[in-house]
């Protein structure tokens, strides 16, 4: 005991040694007449306060004082100065390691240059008006005098406002150009501050214009401006005017000359193959596989017409967006033997691999022995008929399993689907539907069989098919039109336990049922960044099956049950929204949240809502600490001795919100906190699922609960994700009081291991 007292005796005073000789042996190396940079004090407005100045101005000043101060590398302490100034390179052993990984030199006074950034500053209140303005600097030292913190002093003074404007001279097409699209300038108007970033910024516009008028080889700097202060003070005289030296290509207004399109096949070679098209030339190497008729669909020059470089970039947008090429250049070389000034246009292509493959893979595992890995295999030709047209075929299977005691059997359940779609890079409807001609619109055609087993209930098939659009209506905006989709749903197999069941719970039995659901569907999805630090997304989408066929019915008189094919089909609604924000903190750290909603109702023809379209709770972008479909509806819970009873966990009402940081960790590996809630009810009573109606005063005691940890890995495209739940409230009855009631920690724990983002 006394050992350990004189240890701890001579460990304090050490420490309280240490500390007292921070203040010195900081700056023992230091030069004469040099002092201790200690960052900045901060930046004091005089006339005006810094209220009444532009925020870009305060930013821009900001900027030329920041400048990096010695840093505090443990803690408080400045560790990597004190080894600098306390130990040397001369040293050798663990001594010389510690130097050489720790030292770091002092940043001193005299290179933070004050005296330079206080020109920078005067410079910076002159570029944006503020000819009057001034500004200066002071060291702020403490106790240690060769330490200090730089203080600066601006005063801004009233700024110069542009008085008079005078334009180009009207002497030829154009200076006369320049001159009307000056006049639409709103900064070019008398009264608005004068500013050297908003004329660079008008005749940055007025430059992008003229290209867009034949003026190709136009810049920005051959646009000058003349200010005289002198004639009205505190005011600017402004003229407008061309550079001495302009050079003649720039002078002159060209329009568009011959128009070649090479397509390259992906290894090169191949023999030249020419055509002449509306648009122009196109010379294709063969064998190679390319609809002609999209050089005139997606080329938008036009021989004789004013050459406009908006066409270069469109022709570059309608060429990328059909996904068949790897490379796309446009050139435009003046016709040296042409008469009048002419640009020929050369648009090389070259083709992609046409096949890519894809997979997807998730696992989830819980701490009650179960296993739940599903993985997804695709392959997809990006050209199946020369036009961009994309053929997929993607192959989805998982399975569950229970492990250790009291398991049943291997395979508990798994579920294997098979899918082919046709998609058409254009819009197969009508006119009046809008559409962005420059965006990318699909047409979409896709086949799907899916076939789910649980091996102590029943085995069921699923097999439909779709026809669709997709389009955008603006650069945030994605619609997605299903105008006709057909599912049929057959019970291929049920085990006398499950129909024990369906006997005695009639809801659950009708939405098993063989039927067609014939629907149709509406998605808006809305995506948006905001500079660059707020992220919003948010879609709405609307799903009704079997009403027009209930028309149709009811309009010959049809009464009582309907079928199709013999067979009765479904009708509901169903709606589902779901709302995304992300704001940065700082860096790359970002705060993530994300609220959901979902409701289904059926109706008329059919009772209950089909077990495939109702909702589901839990999993890897769910509420993390539980498996998929292990809670809910509402309190309800199947008896322990139901090891399968996960199957009616299902509901038609459905509520979930998450919020998760996420952090940079080291290189391309993120981490995560986060907290999940959520949970799905029913909005019809069901005596067999007590506890699962949906009942507000209940609602938020009803909402399972979780919290967790996660690792990232963002390699390029991929994203490698897991995250461990850990439940802090269940929704059912554990035995545990309080709003923790976890049965214990260590089954309250969830692993999910997926690809890419929950959200």
């Amino acid at each position: 005991m006394r050992r350990n007292r004189t240890k701890l005796i001579l460990l304090s005073i050490a420490a309280l040694t240490l500390t007292l000789s921070v203040g010195c042996s900081t700056t023992r190396r230091l030069e004469d007449g040099e002092i201790l940079y200690n960052g900045l004090k901060g930046v004091t407005y005089g006339n005006p306060e810094a209220d009444a100045l532009p925020d870009g101005l305060r930013d821009n000043i900001k900027d030329a004082v920041n400048a990096p101060a010695n840093k505090k590398t443990l803690m408080f302490f400045p560790l990597g100065l004190w080894v600098y100034n306390n130990m040397g390179s001369h040293e050798s052993g663990l001594k010389k390691w510690f130097y050489n990984k720790f030292a770091q030199e002092p940043i001193v006074v005299s290179e933070v240059r004050p005296e330079v950034r206080t020109k920078m500053i005067d410079e910076i209140l002159d570029n944006n008006g503020y000819f009057r303005g001034s500004s200066s600097y002071e060291l702020v030292s403490g106790k240690n005098k060769r330490k200090a913190k730089i203080a600066y002093k601006v005063n801004a003074g009233e700024p110069y406002l542009l008085d008079s404007i005078e334009l180009l001279p009207d002497t030829c097409h154009l200076s006369h150009a320049i001159d009307s699209l000056a006049r639409r300038e709103p900064y070019l108007r008398s009264g608005e501050r004068y500013c050297t970033d908003s004329l660079q910024a008008v005749r940055t516009r007025i430059t992008n214009s003229l290209r867009n008028r034949g003026y190709y080889y136009f810049k920005p700097e051959f646009i000058e401006y003349l200010a005289d202060s002198l004639q009205k003070p505190g005011n600017i005289a402004l003229r407008m005017t061309l550079a001495p030296k302009v050079p003649l290509l720039a002078r002159q207004r060209f329009r568009t000359g011959n128009v070649t399109m090479y397509v390259f096949r992906n290894g090169g070679g191949g023999e030249a193959d020419t055509v002449e098209m509306d648009r122009g030339t196109l010379i294709q190497m063969m064998p190679s596989k390319f609809r002609r008729n999209l050089m005139d669909e997606c080329v938008t020059f036009g021989r004789g017409k004013v050459f406009s470089v908006r066409d270069m970039d469109r022709t570059q947008s309608y060429l990328a967006r059909l996904g068949i090429f790897n490379a796309i250049s446009i050139t435009a070389l003046p016709d040296t033997l042409a008469v009048d000034p002419t640009l020929d246009v050369a648009i090389s292509c070259t083709f992609d691999m046409p096949l890519e493959t894809s997979i997807e893979a998730n696992v989830s595992s819980k701490s009650n022995s179960y296993l739940g890995p599903g993985v997804t295999l695709g392959l997809t030709n990006r050209n199946m008929f020369g036009g961009g047209e994309q053929l997929s075929v993607n192959l989805t299977g998982s399975y569950e399993w229970q492990t250790g005691h009291g398991s049943s059997s291997v395979f508990n359940s798994y579920e294997v689907g098979l899918t082919g779609a046709l998609s058409f890079p254009r819009f197969i409807a009508p006119k009046f539907i809008p559409r962005r001609t420059y965006s990318s619109n699909w047409t979409r055609v896709s086949l799907n069989a899916d076939l789910l087993n649980r091996p102590h209930y029943f085995k069921m098939a699923q097999f439909n098919a779709s026809f669709g659009y997709d389009w955008m209506s603006s650069r945030f905006v994605n619609n997605n039109l299903t105008v006709f989709k057909l599912t049929y749903t057959n019970l291929l197999h049920t085990t006398a336990d499950f129909d024990s069941i369906t006997a005695a719970n009639p809801a659950v039995a009708l939405s098993f049922r063989s039927q067609f659901i014939p629907q149709m569907s509406y998605t808006y999805a809305y995506d948006r960044t905001f500079r660059r630090d707020n992220t919003v997304r948010y879609n709405v989408s609307v799903t009704e099956a079997g009403n027009l066929f209930w028309a149709i019915y009811e309009a010959f008189g049809k009464k009582g049950e309907k079928k199709l094919f013999h067979t009765p089909f479904s009708q509901f609604i169903k709606g589902t929204a779901q709302v995304v924000y992300g704001r940065r903190l700082s860096g790359e750290q970002w705060l993530w949240t994300r609220a959901a909603v979902g409701a289904a109702h059926a109706y008329g023809n059919a009772s209950q809502v089909p077990y495939t379209e109702q909702f589901y709770c839990g999993g890897a972008n769910s509420v993390r600490a539980f498996t998929v479909r292990s809670i809910g509806p509402g309190s309800y819970r199947p008896p322990k001795s139901d090891i399968n009873g996960y199957f009616d966990q299902t509901g038609t009402f459905k509520f979930e919100f998450n919020v998760e940081y996420r952090f940079p960790i080291i290189g391309p590996l993120h981490g995560a906190l986060f907290f999940d809630s959520g949970n799905v009810w029913l909005l019809k009573k069901d005596p067999q699922r007590p506890g699962g109606e949906l009942q507000g005063s209940k609602f938020f005691k009803e909402l399972a609960t979780g919290t967790g940890v996660g690792l990232r890995l963002d390699i390029s495209m991929l994203v490698i994700r897991g995250d461990l739940g850990i439940g802090i409230h269940a929704p059912y009855d554990t035995g545990k009081h309080g709003y923790y009631n976890m049965e214990s920690f260590g089954k309250s724990l969830a692993f999910h291991l997926a690809i890419g983002y929950p959200f």
